[in-house]
């Protein structure tokens, strides 16, 4: 029997941020194309700018949720058939608490919990790379307790605890059919977590101009006793042992440079830069509890390289109580040539956002943000042979509620 490898993928089918990276993580900002690391708006700081949640002046709790709407289709060059992807909707959502103890208090205290991470992709049945992939389902939260304090008028300092945990279910079908003509399959279940932190300064040298500086550090998600299943011939079941594996996927450093400019009390204009580590992602190996000549551990060759992001968008008070907002956001691929997966076709691209704030009265807000991206990546995956042409188009739509509790 030829010796068949089995490797897989714990990363979401979402086409938002770079790689595998999503960037939902605030209304206002998603609104101004996902810019928010030198602009002060709200608690969502916590996740932008720890050093700057020291300037938003009152006690906030923020809750949000942005449904995602990927609709991803494969063609193959070499025959032209086409195959597209029937998943669910996703529903990254985030809450977050800003505190003070006590009025105009240099000090704040926050909590922000976030999903960064999270989706299934569903292929069609039969579709020509379903030894590659045919269902990926991810469940992710980060959990961000923080401090934030401001030095001065003009600079505040400000860190997070970052504990992620993670669930993952992936589905694959094995080149092996039985007598009835179906293919063998098999789904590797798992969870696992990771620690890190957020660290941010923020300096506003002026009333129309504020830098900030953040730095996210790299966080490895490990599974250290995920469940094997083969389904399989029962001819070859000792080929394919069910049981226990190990592995690790990490999820890249994140270093932004932002400025928030204010040229006069109505606009609001914010820029960000983001050098994201991906070269951290260089192989995924997978350890399993059995091994058999025809079941080997793995060592995937990935090769991301490191890429940079900016994001820019504006927001235009029209009165005291709406504001409306527009984004834009171009996204430099990871992904070498020779490396592109089902799970990430990714390539170079531009988010489209559009979004508006509603101040219904003194203590609550409403905040309103809607994102189309489209990828388009042609290419060949050296390890599996599946070459193609991948396009995806993402819609997401999403809402918060803040309430100022004082």
């Amino acid at each position: 029997m030829n010796k068949i490898v089995f490797f897989a993928l714990l990363v979401p089918f979402l086409a938002i941020g770079q790689g595998y990276q999503v960037n939902l993580q605030g209304q206002t900002q998603q609104g101004m194309g996902g810019a928010g690391t030198g602009i002060m708006t709200d608690a969502s700081a916590i996740f932008f700018n720890p050093g700057g949640a020291s300037f938003i002046n009152r006690s906030d709790i923020q809750l949000g949720i942005t449904p995602t709407f990927a609709k991803g289709e494969f063609t193959e060059n070499a025959t032209n058939v086409k195959a597209s992807t029937d998943s669910p909707v996703g529903t990254p959502f985030s809450a977050y608490g800003l505190f003070q103890l006590k009025d105009s208090s240099k000090l704040k205290l926050g909590l922000g919990v976030y999903t960064p991470f999270g989706s299934t992709v569903e292929w069609e049945q039969g579709w020509v790379g379903r030894f590659a992939l045919t269902r990926l389902a991810l469940k992710s939260i980060f959990v961000q307790p923080t401090v934030s304090y401001r030095i001065t008028d003009k600079i505040g300092i400000g860190a997070g605890f970052i504990y992620s945990y993670g669930k993952v279910n992936l589905q694959k079908d094995i080149p092996l059919q039985g007598q009835d003509g179906e293919y063998a399959s098999a789904e590797l279940d798992g969870s696992g977590q990771g620690f890190g932190y957020n660290v941010g300064l923020y300096f506003q040298p002026t009333n129309y101009l504020s830098i900030g500086l953040t730095y996210r550090s790299q966080i490895n998600m490990n599974i250290t006793s995920g469940t094997a299943t083969f389904t399989v011939p029962s001819s070859v079941e000792d080929k394919f042992p069910s049981g226990s594996f190990t592995s690790s996927l990490p999820l890249p450093q994140v270093l932004t440079l932002g400025f928030g400019i204010k040229p006069n009390d109505q606009l609001s204009i914010a820029i960000d830069a983001n050098y994201v580590g991906w070269n951290a992602y260089d192989t995924l190996a997978f350890d399993y509890e059995t091994n058999t000549e025809s079941l080997e551990d793995t060592k995937s060759a990935r090769k991301y390289e490191n890429a940079l992001a900016i994001r820019m968008g504006g927001e235009y008070k029209v009165t005291d109580y709406l504001a409306i907002r527009l984004g834009l956001a171009y996204a430099m691929t990871p992904v070498q040539d020779g490396y592109i997966t089902p799970e990430t076709p990714d390539a170079n691209r531009f988010n489209y956002t559009v979004g508006f704030g509603y101040n219904w009265n003194d203590k609550l807000k409403f905040d309103l943000s809607f994102l189309y991206t489209h990828v388009k990546r042609e290419g060949e995956n050296l390890e599996t042979g599946l070459n193609g042409i991948f396009k995806t188009r993402v819609l997401a739509p999403g809402i918060s509620v803040s309430y100022n509790i004082y």
